[in-house]
């Protein structure tokens, strides 16, 4: 199985230097939509609910303080298998256009966020998990023109 490594560097690689925050919230659609197109998790790290939207802790211990972020050497591209590869495709087709703030705005909307983040005020900290159950749930209700 691949890391949120191997799909941060294939981000990377695919579309080139991405912000620290885009790139989390491309991230998390990519195991959100591998949850719902290919009825498995992408990679096993655990995504959290923060105040600015899904961030995988593991991939911020590594960019923390950085803005732009052109390269990922913690990852390999070659540990994604094709259908890996055309999930997060289809993710970057789709959400690849809006900026960071879009995107977070966004996830703020969606329910597995909003139920992780259940009892905290909009900017508290936190550190709830996302479970693949409300994501796979959520996401699988929508119709592609919802996305």
């Amino acid at each position: 199985m691949a890391t949120a490594h191997d799909v941060t560097a294939y981000i990377i690689e695919k579309q080139g230097p991405v912000s620290a925050m885009k790139l989390q919230k491309l991230v998390y659609y990519s195991q959100a939509w591998s949850l719902v197109w290919d009825e498995r998790p992408m990679f096993d790290e655990e995504i959290q609910a923060w105040a600015n939207g899904p961030v995988v802790p593991d991939l911020y211990a590594v960019h923390k303080g950085q803005y732009m972020i052109d390269k990922w050497p913690l990852g390999d591209v070659n540990k994604l298998d094709d259908l890996a590869k055309e999930t997060v495709n289809a993710v970057l087709e789709f959400y690849w256009p809006m900026n960071a703030q879009q995107l977070s705005d966004i996830t703020h909307h969606e329910e597995p966020w909003i139920l992780a983040r259940a009892g905290l005020a909009a900017g508290d900290r936190g550190t709830s998990v996302i479970s693949h159950a409300s994501m796979a749930e959520y996401y699988s209700g929508l119709e592609p023109s919802d996305q």
